[in-house]
């Protein structure tokens, strides 16, 4: 590892958080002009944009003979997103959650890191696999714009009639930027994250689920962060759940469609990682079964898991000494107790909604 390559990393960073507020402010306008509702913006557009540098960091490193990096920046990326970025936007404000991602979209990000698994188990994301993703984006994306459509308040706030007025070549400018800045950070992100790589003498696959992961994350950090100081606590929870669908479908389909040979997955990505993905998708569901709310104890939580994680990954690809006893830690202590909190959670809440009369998923 040399200094180039940090500096490549950095510069690489910078441009793809600048780039991704570019696209998301354009992309986040012209869907306001759509007369979509805040939800669908942010499980649609806003999660589609802020997830652009994940495509361009995969879709570069697939093309350029780094599988591994391009598999463990979108795993990486999915944990980051629900367990560190979501985490930290419920400490900066509770987050509620709205009826439609319990009964639609969690349910659609559980299924979608589940089916990845199934079509890696073989080692390979292959194009058919990729083709079968990507339809299953289209479907989705139609399904949550005629809900959205549905949903949409009929007379839009101050602020909305604001950006509505906005010149829309301003937008589209915005969006062409954006998306500019983040193919030349994501050029630099990988050839310094290749380099680091090889200088510290570990795989691609652990750079891809831990700096570049986070790195590529930054614009969904920001954009819920500050949708969560704004109380706009649908769009910092729909950006994240339409970020981990955008993700897997449309960043692991499209790389699977244009690689000749499907996208390699590494077996340590297929015993750990992406069983961690779902699971981390998983967990989110009583959590936001629980009032409908994610409070800032379980944002707590999430952050303390994501430390966790980064820390066994880190751990493992330097064969540390303490590794076993913080593998026996996590495995029979700590990972058991919050699956038992969890659970007591979820039967609670579904006891104390019979008692008063109330649905499990309310309207």
């Amino acid at each position: 590892m040399n200094i180039v390559d940090v500096l490549l990393v950095v510069g690489g960073l910078v441009v793809l958080v600048g780039g991704g507020e570019l696209l998301v402010r354009g992309a986040s306008g012209l869907a306001v002009r759509l007369g979509l509702s805040p939800l669908v913006i942010g499980l649609t557009v806003v999660a589609f944009a802020t997830s652009a540098p994940e495509l361009a960091v995969t879709i570069d490193a697939t093309l350029g003979g780094e599988p591994d990096l391009a598999v463990g920046n979108v795993v990486g990326s999915n944990i980051a997103n629900v367990l560190f970025i979501l985490g930290a936007s419920a400490i900066v404000l509770p987050l509620t959650v709205k009826a439609q991602l319990v009964r639609l979209d969690l349910p659609i990000l559980v299924g979608v890191s589940a089916l990845l698994l199934a079509l890696a188990t073989d080692g390979t994301v292959t194009a058919g696999d990729g083709a079968l993703l990507l339809a299953i984006i289209v479907g989705y994306t139609a399904l949550a714009l005629v809900l959205g459509r549905r949903q949409a308040d009929p007379s839009p706030a101050d602020t909305d009639q604001q950006r509505i007025e906005r010149a829309l070549w301003m937008q589209l400018a915005a969006v062409a930027v954006g998306v500019a800045l983040l193919v030349v950070g994501a050029r630099l992100l990988v050839d310094g994250a290749v380099g680091i790589a090889t200088g510290l003498g570990v795989s691609s696959l652990v750079i891809g689920l831990t700096v570049v992961a986070l790195g590529t994350s930054m614009p969904e950090l920001a954009t819920s962060l500050v949708a969560a100081r704004r109380g706009e606590r649908d769009l910092a929870v729909g950006n994240i759940v339409g970020s981990g669908i955008f993700n897997i479908c449309v960043v692991l389909g499209l790389a699977g469609v244009i690689s000749a040979d499907g996208v390699p997955v590494a077996p340590a990505a297929v015993a750990l990682d992406i069983p961690l993905m779902i699971a981390a998708a998983v967990a989110l569901l009583p959590v936001a079964f629980t009032g409908l709310a994610i409070a800032r104890w379980e944002g707590v939580l999430f952050m303390a898991f994501y430390v966790a994680y980064t820390a066994y990954v880190l751990l493992a690809a330097t064969e540390h000494d303490a590794l076993e006893g913080f593998t026996a830690v996590m495995l029979w202590f700590t990972l058991p107790l919050a699956a038992l909190t969890l659970i007591v959670l979820a039967s609670f809440e579904a006891g104390r909604r019979r008692g008063s009369g109330h649905p499990i998923v309310p309207r």
